[in-house]
């Protein structure tokens, strides 16, 4: 796979060409190669691609090949929520089958069967599923709350896993969020909304969409910044 240096850091990526794609989109994982996925371009235009996000990467490389003893949840630990990271308290009952987990307003409790510290990989499903209830229960409502509000009207709106992007919005105008939105400030929610409604009237990011986008939200600029920071997968 070709490699580029930035600075002291060594980039190594692989291409997926996706037809379907109009733009490129960067994914970073743990222990994997960078993901550049996009129209079929050629390895020097694939380089330059990866060298204009370098600084990026080379930030999300460093959080996601942190040290695997921060993996470990304990009390006191921090979980995030609608941008704010939140105090983790874990509990030992020993009489349960499996992990739980639930929130307070203030808190969120674990409780476990095994002990007093959890491998976060155990923790992933009960905190995407706690991202995907409360998406269903409050992200939709802002979807139609921004319907209401820019005049845009999509077909419907969902909650889907995505694999590197934060949502969508297909041919049919049907809007699809990725639960881990609710990881996100409550306005860069609303960001990725009209994001996706404003597609609804223009596919690509073009002068166009963008002038609509900046009609309904002015000062979108820092939102979508905030994107570019607030998850290692790149956003749509």
């Amino acid at each position: 796979m070709p490699l580029l240096q930035y600075g002291q850091t060594i980039i190594e990526w692989k291409f997926q060409p996706d037809s379907k794609l109009k733009c490129h989109y960067v994914t970073v994982e743990r222990a994997r190669p960078v993901l550049l996925r996009g129209p079929v371009v050629a390895v020097t235009e694939q380089e330059a691609l990866v060298r204009r996000r370098a600084r990026w990467i080379r930030e999300k490389l460093l959080l996601v090949n942190q040290s695997q003893a921060n993996d470990v949840i304990v009390t006191g630990s921090r979980l995030r929520y609608c941008g704010r990271s939140y105090f983790t308290e874990v509990r030992h009952r020993p009489g349960l089958d499996n992990l739980r987990l639930t929130f307070t307003a203030s808190r969120f409790i674990i409780e476990s069967p095994e002990g007093l510290s959890i491998q976060q990989d155990a923790l992933v499903p009960l905190i995407e599923r706690f991202y995907w209830e409360r998406a269903n229960e409050k992200l939709l409502a802002r979807v139609r709350f921004w319907e209401r509000k820019t005049g845009l009207q999509a077909k419907g709106a969902r909650v889907r896993m995505f694999r590197s992007r934060w949502a969508s919005c297909d041919a049919s105008n049907t809007l699809e969020f990725h639960p881990r939105v609710m990881e996100l400030p409550g306005s860069v929610q609303d960001y990725v909304i009209v994001h996706e409604l404003c597609h609804t009237v223009e596919k690509g990011h073009t002068k166009a969409f963008w002038a609509l986008v900046g009609l309904h939200m002015p000062g979108w600029q820092r939102h979508h910044g905030a994107l570019e920071l607030g998850w290692s997968k790149g956003g749509r």
